[in-house]
């Protein structure tokens, strides 16, 4: 999506499926190999490979841990600048008030419009081109704003610090939409993603090998692991994209809606 374009974010559904089919067969090459070696060294194949699991295993769940504990972080980040554009629109909207009256109704038109823009934006965040246009036309009703406040201020009618009340809310309303979309776009760079599919397919080896003494596969241990180890994956990928998965963000786009029900 847009909000997501200069750090792609991998898609949450393929990822999860292809990491389960990657560690069910990883764990099937390992257990073949274990199966080879104990016919080979029937009393040393199993030795001396607790050292090395317990470290593969114990780097694979730290990254687990960071990109778990990150990704909630940056959603809530997200939340938090959602709310400060709210608050900041609603200020610079009451301090039109500081206008002359015959100036007030043009730019409460053009904040209507304004807050419109970004919630169509928000909706069409999903696709890219109507998001990247939606986006432009924001810019634009800024642009619009700004020229009509600016000389407004100056008019004799104008409260006498109409200018220096006014146009740092305005500035500070427009500021946040940079800062939002930056913020959107921040996601860890995906070779962390690809460490961690690599790191639980080489566990999943690692406990397929250890499990080759037995006569029958445990599957329910395999698939116990390997499910757990993919629904943190795909929890830890929806997150970070808010705008297109399960968890998102568009419930709290109601205080956006709340606000624009409130500008008569």
């Amino acid at each position: 999506m847009f909000e997501g374009s200069i750090d792609t974010v991998i898609a949450p559904w393929p990822a999860s499926v292809g990491l389960f089919i990657g560690m069910v067969a990883c764990f099937e090459i390992g257990r073949r190999l274990g199966i080879r070696n104990l016919a080979r060294d029937a009393t040393g194949a199993m030795a001396g490979h607790t050292a090395v699991e317990n470290s593969v295993f114990a780097l694979f769940g730290l990254l687990v841990a960071f990109t778990f504990v990150g990704a909630p972080t940056r959603f809530d980040m997200r939340r938090l600048l959602l709310a400060e554009e709210v608050s900041k629109i609603d200020t610079a909207y009451m301090r039109v008030d500081l206008l002359p009256s015959a100036s007030r109704p043009p730019l409460h038109e053009l904040f209507k419009q304004y807050l419109d823009s970004r919630l169509r934006y928000f909706q069409m965040s999903p696709e890219i081109e109507a998001a990247k246009a939606e986006y432009l036309n924001t810019k634009r009703l800024q642009e619009r704003i700004w020229e009509q406040a600016t000389p407004a201020t100056r008019l004799p009618d104008a409260h006498p610090d109409a200018g220096r009340l006014l146009l740092p809310a305005l500035n500070a309303m427009f500021d946040i939409t940079t800062t939002r979309l930056m913020a959107s776009r921040l996601h860890p760079p995906p070779i962390i993603f690809y460490l961690l599919f690599i790191l639980a397919s080489l566990c999943s080896l690692l406990v397929g090998y250890g499990m080759a003494a037995a006569k029958r596969r445990r599957w329910l241990h395999v698939l116990a692991f390997s499910l757990t180890v993919v629904i943190s994956v795909f929890v830890i990928l929806d997150i970070e994209d808010p705008r297109s998965g399960y968890i998102r963000l568009d419930p709290y786009d109601q205080a956006l809606v709340d606000l624009r029900a409130a500008m008569k």
